[in-house]
């Protein structure tokens, strides 16, 4: 499984940037990555919020596999503290908890 080295929250604040900014979205720069970096954490309120609205899956999502483990994934994204459960095994070392961005 992929692992990604950015967290959830900025991962989604940086697209949020993006769209604001570039003529893909609704800003009109052409190539925006680094203003996209300097301006990406004025979008974390709006990222925070982005991804507490998917901390419950919806049928399909849930019918897909485990909605308690994705509350639980979406949660840890949040910066909540959550203990895996006994059973899971993991394929990767989870990094040390860090403090949310913002």
């Amino acid at each position: 499984m992929d692992i990604s080295h950015t967290n959830a929250l900025e991962r989604i604040a940086r697209v949020l940037a993006g769209i604001e900014l570039s003529r893909n979205g609704d800003g009109d720069g052409a190539s925006v990555g680094p203003q996209v970096d300097q301006t990406w954490q004025e979008y974390l309120d709006t990222a925070r919020a982005v991804l507490n609205s998917l901390r419950e899956p919806d049928q399909r999502m849930a019918a897909a596999g485990d909605g308690e483990l994705w509350t639980r994934m979406v949660r840890a994204g949040l910066g909540e503290q959550v203990e895996p459960r006994a059973s899971e095994s993991r394929s990767w070392e989870p990094e040390p908890y860090q403090k949310p961005l913002g």
